[in-house]
């Protein structure tokens, strides 16, 4: 699950990271009576989605005074921004963090991940922070420094001063550079996250001299952890979220949308990965990732099928079943269910195999559909590929 920066600002706050003071507004007037509290000489509005590369897009503003809050807010809300990460279509701007503006001196960064090659925490730094660390680690690597965490022990304060020392700090911030790497490791074990970015983690100078400041943050959680934060949970801005993923997800089905023009589904998240690679060998990309699970009845089947009809961008569906617990006359049947409820426009092939194959295979013969039946994997991707003319 992600979350907004502002809210990732709180959660770190409330570990005793030290972070802009700020609020959030929906509307420029609330960004106004926002600026007038903080009450300080230049403020930043920056828009609040799930994306980078805001600044670039347009989605991050200086203001000098509250009116100025309010014009800024005004430009920025409603606007449909795109970055990088939004895709064309982008996304559009519901609401905006109203914060102080930092004088930064120096601009770095932090992240947290699990690495799945030594299933442990890593911290990674780097001096040169800011709008274009991806293309930091990807030139010049060795200025990103590392330390990898014994899940046993946890972190240690010489790992965290390694850190600090290895971002050329000056000295009168290495302490609270290493409190604050001790207070981000803390945040991220505590709340089960699965990613977290600080970027930039500033340098500032302020009334108290110079400070380290996290300027922006970025959090994902382990969604299988999040039965312990319920309070996290609350968090989630569903109108950030694909809405097909967001329907599959309360329905206890495993969609990710993707974006290419055949539609998948599959039993079985191995099964799920190879048809997809078949796909793509065979000249064409999957619409989605699918997995319908080992135990799904026939109303279970019928939804994941809607869902995939939904996609606009679906040209053909593609259905690969191995019945073993999910028997083929259960996922027949809610083949035959869907698309008598759906208006079906597209070209469907389907591949049954296993636990009452031969009974599947009848109930989809007498339906009476227009469909094509595969006898193998490459044998419906192939058929699912001329359909759409790839």
């Amino acid at each position: 699950m992600n979350i907004h920066e502002y809210q990732a600002k709180d959660i770190l706050d409330s570990f005793g990271v030290p972070v802009p003071q700020g609020g959030v507004a929906k509307t420029p007037e609330e960004a106004e009576a926002i600026a007038k509290e903080l009450n300080v000489g230049l403020y930043v509005v920056k828009a609040q989605i799930h994306a980078g590369g805001r600044g670039k897009g347009g989605g991050v503003k200086l203001a000098k005074n509250p009116a100025e809050v309010r014009e800024r807010a005004d430009e920025i809300l409603g606007m449909q921004l795109i970055t990088h990460q939004t895709g064309p279509e982008g996304k559009l701007v519901r609401q905006v963090l109203v914060a102080e503006a930092s004088d930064i001196k120096n601009e770095l960064y932090l992240g947290l991940v699990i690495d799945r090659e030594t299933s442990r925490i890593t911290l990674m730094a780097s001096e040169e922070g800011g709008v274009d660390i991806e293309k930091v680690a990807e030139e010049t690597p060795e200025k990103i420094v590392k330390q990898s965490v014994d899940p046993a022990v946890g972190l240690q304060a010489f790992q965290a001063r390694q850190l600090a020392f290895g971002l050329n700090l000056p000295n009168e911030v290495i302490r609270p550079a290493t409190n604050l790497i001790i207070d981000v490791y803390r945040a991220f074990v505590e709340c089960d996250c699965s990613l977290m970015e600080i970027n930039p983690l500033a340098i500032v100078s302020g009334e108290r001299g110079v400070e380290v400041l996290a300027l922006d943050a970025k959090i994902n959680f382990d969604d299988n952890a999040l039965y312990r934060h319920e309070k996290i949970g609350t968090l989630r801005d569903k109108n950030e979220e694909d809405a097909r993923e967001l329907e599959a997800k309360e329905s206890g089905l495993s969609y990710i949308s993707l974006d290419g023009n055949i539609g998948c589904m599959v039993n079985g998240a191995g099964l799920a990965m190879a048809t997809m690679d078949v796909i793509k060998l065979y000249g064409a990309e999957p619409a989605n990732f699918l997995d319908v699970g080992g135990s799904a009845t026939t109303e279970a089947v019928a939804h994941a099928f809607r869902l995939i009809l939904s996609d606009p961008k679906v040209e053909a569906v593609m259905v690969n079943i191995f019945g073993g617990i999910m028997k083929c006359d259960t996922i027949a049947n809610g083949i035959v269910e869907a698309i008598r409820q759906v208006n079906l426009t597209v070209p469907l092939v389907v591949r049954l195999e296993g636990t009452n194959v031969e009974m599947g295979r009848k109930i989809l013969s007498e339906s009476g559909l227009e469909l094509m039946t595969a006898d193998s994997l490459s044998d419906a991707a192939e058929k699912a590929v001329r359909a759409i003319g790839s």
